[in-house]
């Protein structure tokens, strides 16, 4: 550990720079003992395979047993806290996996792929039919993760203005009570929406979940409300960052034009490389235990911090470089173990079309600015970038 306790978030030269305090934390050693953005204490764990040990790991979990006395990451009602019921929070779990993960198998979705495709296609004319520079974060990033989940969960597409504005404050990890409003209205649309699905069902992912025996309208609103959130926001920063990745190493960019076959290959390095970390997956320790020697008591705050894993050099050689060709390691961007993201098929599947077709259609794309105009956002959950100027 060291004996100084930095505090989140962590500066970084540019989105794609890892921050020179976590690269000193994660020199020093696996486990330390850091303050989060609100000032509070947490443990953050910097190494891949210790990460990937603590995720599967049924001694932490997303509860607390005094919720209100919790360390807390950030502001946001949704993940800066505890969430969950301390005593039954693995089975409610396991419930809601239950419920979902029939819905985004990868068998269950590639009935979606040429819609994806369509709708890549679709975006990208519009990009085409316009004067460059463009910002690609409004063009490309953002839309289309808003637009296929709104497709596979039976959401009006005229209704995805709204709901992105409620996701925005609900992550916002600064103002609590403007992320409780966000949350709310989250809520609302949810309920909304299943009796929408439940007097009129549609072949969609939330009628389906409507129709299912024993799904209150309580249940079916926040299973929506975490649909909806999750099933767009992290993506949007995948294509973000990874385009942004591919832009600055233009040999890459060059190596997928030349070879499509290396994208699916490519989004699995872009996934591993694009989050540099300086934060983590929230955790509470359920039980007093030692992470590496390190004793954390019951009740305390860990973070997993993926980004500063997939960058572990022990683990990838030359970490930092960006390597569409590199064989596809077993990085944590998506999780590991029992809370592995459910929606990993549908991101690749997003992130797939998306660079199979931008690096064809605009092989000259460059940024039209310098990278170190950009920056990552750090007023929201999931990060990202707040623009992406790009010419061709």
């Amino acid at each position: 550990m060291t004996s100084t306790m930095p505090r989140l978030p962590f500066d970084q030269p540019h989105p794609l720079a890892v921050s020179p305090i976590l690269r000193a934390l994660q020199d020093a050693g696996p486990v330390h003992k850091i303050h989060t953005s609100v000032g509070d204490e947490a443990w953050l764990v910097t190494d891949y395979a210790e990460a990937r040990r603590l995720l599967s790991d049924d001694r932490l979990g997303r509860s607390h047993p005094r919720p209100e006395t919790a360390a807390r990451l950030s502001e946001s009602v949704l993940f800066g806290g505890p969430v969950g019921d301390f005593a039954t929070e693995h089975a409610d779990h396991a419930r809601m996996r239950a419920l979902l993960q029939p819905h985004f198998s990868a068998k269950h979705l590639r009935a979606l792929r040429p819609r994806v495709d369509a709708l890549t296609t679709e975006l990208l004319d519009a990009l085409a039919a316009g004067t460059p520079p463009a910002d690609l974060h409004e063009k490309l990033a953002l839309p289309l993760p808003i637009l296929v989940i709104c497709e596979l969960l039976g959401v009006p597409h005229a209704d995805r203005d709204r709901f992105r504005g409620w996701t925005q404050a609900a992550a916002d990890v600064r103002d609590r009570a403007h992320s409780e409003q966000g949350l709310a209205a989250l809520l609302d649309y949810g309920r909304q929406l299943v009796v929408s699905k439940r007097r009129d069902p549609g072949d969609d992912v939330m009628s389906r979940i409507c129709a299912t025996e024993d799904v209150g309208d309580d249940e079916g609103a926040m299973l929506a409300m975490t649909l909806l959130f999750a099933g767009h926001e992290t993506t949007v920063v995948k294509i973000g960052l990874g385009t942004l990745a591919l832009l600055t190493n233009p040999d890459q960019w060059e190596a997928l034009r030349r070879d499509p076959d290396l994208v699916p290959n490519a989004v699995e390095e872009l996934l591993r490389t694009a989050r540099k970390g300086g934060g983590g997956v929230p955790r509470y320790a359920r039980t007093d235990l030692e992470v590496r020697g390190v004793p954390i008591r019951a009740g305390d705050l860990i973070l997993l911090d993926l980004g500063a894993a997939n960058h572990d050099p022990a683990v990838f050689t030359d970490p930092d470089r960006v390597d569409v060709t590199r064989p596809a390691a077993a990085h944590l961007a998506f999780g590991h173990g029992i809370r592995y993201c459910i929606g990993a098929p549908l991101a690749r599947m997003e992130l797939c079309a998306v660079f199979a077709q931008l690096v064809t259609r605009f092989p000259d794309m460059r940024l039209a600015v310098p990278i170190t105009e950009l920056a990552l956002r750090n007023d929201v959950l999931a990060g990202g970038l707040s623009e992406l100027p790009v010419t061709w």
